[in-house]
């Protein structure tokens, strides 16, 4: 008897295999555990450095710090952790603001340019962390933010040519 190997399609983001990432793995780790050759590129989406750590040892690729949830939020969330459904709808609201616009696009571009992407956090909670919303995200298994994603460059260099016409 044959099994089907085919991967589950994505919940939300069906365009995910046009744009490479289907084929890619995303995971996320602690940024205190050693780096391996099978993390990728390794990115940092905390909005501090951890502490303790040198720059060499984190072997940090690329830091973007502004997908990190704003302070106010990780201040929230680390006096309720066991409000994750809540923090989770925040974080995203949070993402389709404007100002993670270009560091959102900067994920995704990284994303569809590497075979494995590795997201670093520094919490103690290995599940429940903007990492692991992220990594939801780019996996498909969320709706992204409204203005985001891959496409969004597109749209974004279309209304800007647009504007500069008239």
């Amino acid at each position: 008897m044959l099994r089907d190997t085919r991967l589950p399609e994505p919940l939300y983001n069906n365009r995910a295999k046009s744009f490479g990432y289907w084929a890619m793995t995303i995971a996320i780790k602690r940024v205190y555990e050693p780096a391996s050759r099978q993390d990728g590129t390794r990115v940092l989406v905390d909005r501090l450095w951890p502490r303790g750590l040198t720059k060499e040892n984190a072997a940090v690729d690329e830091w973007l710090r502004d997908l990190a949830p704003s302070n106010d939020l990780r201040r929230w969330y680390h006096a309720r952790p066991n409000q994750w459904d809540t923090f989770r709808k925040k974080y995203l609201k949070e993402l389709a603001q404007p100002a993670c616009e270009v560091d959102l696009s900067r994920l995704y571009e990284l994303a569809g340019n590497s075979k494995r992407l590795t997201l670093l956090f520094a919490s103690k909670m290995a599940t429940h962390n903007n990492a692991s919303v992220l990594q939801e995200l780019l996996q498909g298994r969320r709706k992204p933010p409204t203005g985001t994603g891959p496409a969004a460059g597109y749209g974004m260099r279309k209304r800007q040519a647009a504007v500069r016409r008239r």
